[in-house]
């Protein structure tokens, strides 16, 4: 809702008081007429009967000109006129009947959108108070000293009423005028709330582009680490055993040579295969990451004979799949490294869904290591550790690991939930 705009509810109590004002006075002044006629016995002869008629006819005709009421009026010379003329004619007709102060009292309704300044409405108002008034005391003209005594006090006690209405009126609008700052308020605060949620949006969009620039960059620096690590070694290895060959003395020394020659060969296809998996994690081309990591776990475990189990906690949903790339391949290098270094008999996964971050927790009771002894990218757990860390960071997450030796190692990676349709 715009600030300025109606509700519904304002809307239909708007459209009431269009009513009120519009035809009131057409009712006011029937109900004046039918009691009048009842008591006709207070009006004397056939000429104040002819006089009421003509006044009656002329409220009529007066109301007719005002015209119907469309929405809130504005004080103007027109609506001042309108007031006097309809004040004169109820006057007169109270005069005549006492009875027709009902249709006089219509002045207490629209002053304030009828006649410009507070001291015209308030003359308006006393001016009313005195018809009513009169008819209260008895009708006028007054034959008794009692009687102008009365009309003395339903002048204060009308005039008492008139402001202590008009009192709750002006509470109830300053009410109304707080409600509606507050509103605005909530609004402009509501928009800027939004403003701040499509900029984080476009903040959170904008760090995975970067993270996945990031990542291509350094995968490139990681696979070459790796060949020259691995297979560049490797192929080194197989020229070497089979420059031997050609020199060898008698066929075992030359097979033996080839054997070396062969596994060295195998060893780097391993590797190739290896760093080819960890490139593109196929192993999220159909499963989301809950199910590849539980598949994951359960192949290393049948793989290593090791006892593991993968837990989910929280209300899982679709990542992104930089996101899930990534706990994906930190937990791959997390099992790695297990396998090579810990030689534990029991090992657990969980994956926990936080709201607004992801957390992936892996636990094994090997034999451990002090990680702060851990010299940086070294062959051990440290090139790992590194690689794994700064996968997380790539993607504005950590890693945090806790082991001591003899007593197992904890991993905690945890990085932003960020959602598939982000």
């Amino acid at each position: 809702m715009q600030t300025g705009e109606m509700t519904e509810a304002d809307q239909r109590i708007e459209h009431r008081w269009d009513q009120l004002h519009t035809w009131g006075p057409y009712g006011l002044l029937l109900v004046s007429t039918v009691l009048s006629v009842l008591a006709g016995e207070l009006m004397e002869g056939p000429a104040e009967w002819y006089a009421a008629g003509a006044l009656v006819v002329a409220a009529v005709a007066l109301q007719l000109w005002h015209g119907p009421r469309r929405g809130r009026r504005t004080p103007s010379r027109g609506g001042t006129l309108y007031y006097v003329l309809r004040w004169v004619i109820s006057f007169a007709l109270t005069w005549l009947n006492p009875f027709f102060a009902f249709y006089a009292s219509t002045g207490y309704f629209d002053t304030d959108e009828l006649m410009s300044g507070t001291r015209r409405q308030r003359l308006g108002l006393f001016a009313t108070v005195v018809v009513v008034a009169g008819a209260q005391a008895g009708g006028l003209p007054f034959h008794s000293p009692v009687q102008w005594v009365l009309f003395g006090v339903m002048i204060v006690a009308n005039s008492a009423l008139l402001m202590a209405v008009g009192h709750l009126n002006q509470q109830e609008e300053q009410r109304s005028r707080e409600r509606a700052g507050t509103i605005a308020e909530l609004e402009r605060t509501n928009t800027a709330l939004q403003q701040a949620l499509d900029e984080n949006a476009a903040l959170h969009a904008q760090l995975l582009v970067q993270a996945r620039e990031a990542g291509v960059a350094d995968e490139r620096r990681r696979l070459a680490a790796e060949i020259h690590d691995t297979i560049a070694q490797g192929l080194t290895g197989i020229i070497a055993q089979l420059q031997v060959v050609a020199s060898a003395p008698d066929l075992p020394s030359a097979r033996t040579h080839l054997d070396r020659a062969s596994t060295l060969a195998r060893h780097s296809l391993g590797e190739a295969r290896r760093s080819v998996q960890n490139l593109a994690p196929v192993a999220l081309e159909n499963d989301g990451l809950p199910e590849a990591l539980k598949k994951t776990v359960a192949e290393w475990g049948e793989r290593t004979g090791v006892r593991a189990e993968f837990t989910v906690t929280g209300t899982a949903e679709q990542l992104h799949e930089e996101i899930s790339a990534t706990l994906l391949r930190i937990a791959q290098e997390a099992l790695s490294n297990a396998s090579r270094h810990a030689h534990a008999t029991r090992l657990g996964l969980t994956l926990t869904f936080l709201g607004d971050e992801v957390i992936l927790d892996i636990r094994d009771d090997g034999r451990g290591f002090d990680p702060l002894a851990v010299p940086a990218r070294s062959t051990a757990a440290g090139f790992g550790l590194d690689g794994m860390r700064a996968r997380a960071e790539r993607v504005a997450g950590s890693l945090a690991v806790e082991s001591e030796p003899g007593h197992g190692t904890a991993l905690s990676a945890r990085v932003p939930l960020v959602r598939h349709d982000s």
